[in-house]
């Protein structure tokens, strides 16, 4: 039984960096996410704004990352809609259906540094990235939330485009869910700080239902709830077009 375990513990240790990123973006994979959020954006000033918004992802076909979300609230942003289509070897597509304009507007690939809907996410952040897109890593151990936790650095391939100069990601040892993120400009300082916390099990899935997202250069945040999740829904693809995104109708 000794031997048996050290085995285990000797193959855990191994892990690359990549495997340490897959093994976590395995840990939430799901035929498809339904959930319902609070975001709470908060200024340097202390002021602070709500949104509700719904969101929706599955994979296609070609196991591409779709995503759409819907605003409920506030009335000046409800029913603004936001498409996400992943391609696999080039950029997402991503568009967006403003009500007050009554139309859909392409997100143009120049602006995917720009703020989501004035979060601390921006456009890129709201797509989905390969983990091929990334060198992965791993550069040590340390402590989060009283946690165990890898510590893996992930700096873009050549030729793949990113806002960020590198990223650092404390991944739970024992979940493999991250629990820490830390985001550099391009000239490698320190950007924005991503916390998750309040990890339930749902329906098999290590989920963390509360994130706050922190530009330290800027000092706004963004607090992202959320109060809802359910894993492996039946979700129609025609919610995942253009024609849904400006009617909201199938």
């Amino acid at each position: 039984m000794t031997f048996v375990f050290l085995l285990s513990t000797a193959s855990l240790s191994a892990l690359t960096g990549r495997e340490i990123m897959q093994k976590a973006s395995d840990s939430i994979e799901a035929a498809s996410t339904h959930s319902l959020v609070n975001l709470k954006l908060i200024d340097k000033n202390n002021s602070v704004s709500t949104r509700i918004i719904e969101m929706f992802g599955k994979k296609n076909s070609k196991s591409e990352s779709l995503s759409l979300i819907i605003f409920h609230s506030p009335a000046s942003v409800k029913n603004t809609r936001f498409l996400s289509v992943e391609n696999n070897g080039r950029g997402n597509d991503q568009w967006i259906y403003l009500p007050a304009l009554k139309k859909v507007r392409r997100i143009a690939a120049g602006e995917g540094n720009k703020s989501f809907m004035g979060t601390d996410l921006t456009y890129d952040d709201m797509g989905a990235r390969n983990i091929e897109d990334d060198i992965h890593n791993l550069t040590g151990e340390k402590k989060v939330d009283g946690r165990n936790c890898y510590v893996v650095e992930s700096v873009p391939q050549n030729g793949i485009k990113s806002q960020y100069s590198k990223r650092v990601s404390y991944v739970d040892k024992e979940r493999m869910v991250p629990l820490k993120m830390e985001l550099f400009d391009k000239d490698g300082k320190l950007l924005k700080i991503m916390i998750m916390g309040n990890v339930k099990n749902i329906q098999g899935h290590w989920t963390p239902l509360s994130t706050s997202m922190e530009n330290v250069q800027e000092k706004h945040k963004t607090i992202i709830t959320i109060t809802k999740i359910v894993y492996d829904e039946k979700l129609p693809d025609g919610i995942f077009t253009t024609r849904f995104l400006q009617s909201g109708r199938l």
